[in-house]
Parts: C-alpha cells; structure tokens; sequence
C-alpha cells in the first residue's frame, strides 16, 4: 500500500529535511524563463510552511507564472514534507496578487480539502499532477524512484532535490545516460543544509561526533547535512559549457580496468583530449557533462552487473571508486 510505505519512509526520519530558501534561490535563478505562463506544483510540501510556496508566489508576477499549487500530506506529528501539522490534507492555489501590493495575501491563495491523505500517487493528487507545467519540490528520499517514476509516466517537467546516491539507482542511471535527467546547475560538491525538526535537532546535538559530519551550526541553529543535489530536465547554460581538456593519452597515466574495456581518469580535469575509447570518470563528472562534447556509456559503482552497470572497478586487483563511462564525441 501507498502510505505503508509513506508510514515506513516516515519513521525512518531521514526523509525530514526541509530546503532552505537561500539554496531554492540560489538554483532557481538559473531557470526563469521555463517558468513564463506555467503552473508549478509543488506536492511534497505543506503550502503554510514550503520555501518552494513561498518563492513561487513572492516571485509570482517576476517569473510570469500562471498558478502555483501545493499539497500537504496528512498527519498528526511532523511528517515528511514540512515542518508543520496537519490533521487534515489541503492543497492551496495561488493565482497571482489581485490588490496591487504584490504579495501574496492570505485572502488571494486559496485553500481547498484533500479527500484522502494528500500521498502524492492518490487519484487527486495525480489530477493535479496532470494539470501542472513544471514540478519543483524535495521528495522523500525513500520514496525518490517512485517519485521520478511518476513524473517520467507523467511527461512532466520537473526540477527536485534528491540524494546523490540516487544517480546510481537502476531507475534513474538509465535516464540519465539517455539525456532525460541531468543535474541541476548547483555544483555537487556543494553541501546543501537542511532545517529539521526540533525533536531531530536536540538528538543531533547531542552526538559531537556528527558536528561537521552530519549537521553543522548557523547561527546557533542546528541545520542537517546531506549528500543531496538538484535533479531537473529543465534546460540550463552549464549542460552546454564545453569542458576544456589538455592532457594527452598514455597508457602509464591511464591504466585499463582489470574487468571492462575502459581506461581509468582519476580527475575530471584530467581528461585526455585525444583517448577515443570508454573512459571511466568519477560520478562528479556529472558537473560537467555537455551532451554535445560526451556520451554516457554506461557505469561502474556496484558489485551487479546488467545493462549499464558493469561492476565496481578494478585495476591489479583492486577495487577503485565508483565511475561513469564515457566517450568523447568530438
């Protein structure tokens, strides 16, 4: 069932994490004109807390949208997408300012009751899937294959926060070596800090060992740490950049791997210019993928072996880090 799974993802406590409206602008002002006559949906989020409600209807006229929608999943405690309760699910609309001061009132957004209990994959909360442009949200990340699923079934355009170990997924992998996912603008070795409940916060606390590991302190407050970056299929200048590279190709600088036809680049930067086989690149090569400049051809970071993901590395024996490959097109 649907919230069984929602119920488990929610003890679980690692979905609770709520964005910071500093890093929603910081990536969104790379995506303005996607943005021009569109309704957005944000449906992990309750409308009365979200950062994302809030930056889409306080840049509502700016951006030029045509309506805002957010839901709410029903609970009694904090639950997975906000940092509020709610003993009923709601979604709320937003349409624009309607009395010339260019803010978002609390008698210009609407809200509406939500049968059910507001699980983004109900009937009604697929309606208004349907009716959207662009999904912007932070998903639980538990339930981040269904969620990308959902919006891939649903043809959806979508920018979302996810764990970086999601790049790996067997759902997601593939989409991105077919040029349907790509990452967001955002560097991935950029800490993004998230706010967490109270009750989470005190226990993080409490454990020194996790300072600088697993939460860090702003202003006094404790913010989480997480490995996450921005998933989108939204079209932005920094997939276009073109990578420069400079080294040459030697057999003595770039060993083969013991178990896959593919030379082993330990840095991004290192590259050689002139290999035109498959070369294995670490996973933050997805930085600076340029789909016109390189082709993904598949990836190394598991000890299964399928379709494109042909093991973990190894060069002599020993295991190496988890790689893409890739191939040069130019």
């Amino acid at each position: 069932m649907a919230n069984a799974t929602l119920t488990a993802a929610k003890a679980a406590k690692n979905d609770e994490f709520y964005t910071q409206m500093s890093d929603i602008e910081r990536e969104l002002a790379n995506y303005g004109h996607h943005f021009r006559g569109k309704t957005v949906l944000c449906n992990c989020d309750d409308p009365r807390v979200s950062n994302f409600f809030k930056y889409f209807t306080r840049n509502f006229e700016v951006l030029g949208l045509k309506k805002v929608i957010a839901t709410c999943y029903k609970s009694q405690d904090v639950d997975l997408f906000s940092a509020g309760t709610s003993e009923k699910a709601v979604y709320q609309i937003y349409e624009g300012d309607r009395d010339g001061n260019s803010m978002p009132d609390d008698d210009e957004i609407e809200v509406r009751p939500l049968r059910g209990d507001g699980d983004f994959r109900s009937p009604e909360c697929v309606e208004l899937l349907r009716q959207a442009d662009i999904i912007v949200t932070n998903p639980p990340f538990s339930l981040f294959r269904e969620y990308v699923a959902q919006l891939v079934a649903y043809h959806k355009k979508f920018l979302i926060v996810g764990n970086k170990n999601a790049i790996t997924y067997k759902e997601v992998f593939p989409l991105i070596q077919d040029n349907q996912i790509w990452i967001g603008v955002q560097p991935m070795g950029v800490d993004m800090l998230f706010d967490i409940p109270d009750e989470r916060a005190e226990e993080l606390k409490e454990n020194e060992d996790a300072k600088g590991s697993k939460y860090r302190l702003v202003g006094g407050l404790v913010k989480a740490r997480s490995s996450s970056i921005w998933f989108t299929n939204l079209d932005h200048h920094k997939r276009h950049e073109e990578l420069v590279l400079y080294k040459k190709y030697t057999p003595e600088e770039y060993p083969r791997y013991d178990n896959y036809a593919a030379i082993n680049v330990n840095k991004v930067t290192e590259i050689p210019y002139d290999y035109e086989g498959v070369m294995g690149v670490p996973i933050t090569f997805l930085d600076k993928y340029n789909p016109e400049q390189f082709e993904i051809v598949g990836l190394m970071a598991s000890t299964g072996v399928d379709d494109y993901n042909k093991g973990y590395p190894y060069i002599n024996g020993e295991k190496k880090y988890a790689r893409i490959l890739v191939k040069l097109k130019k």
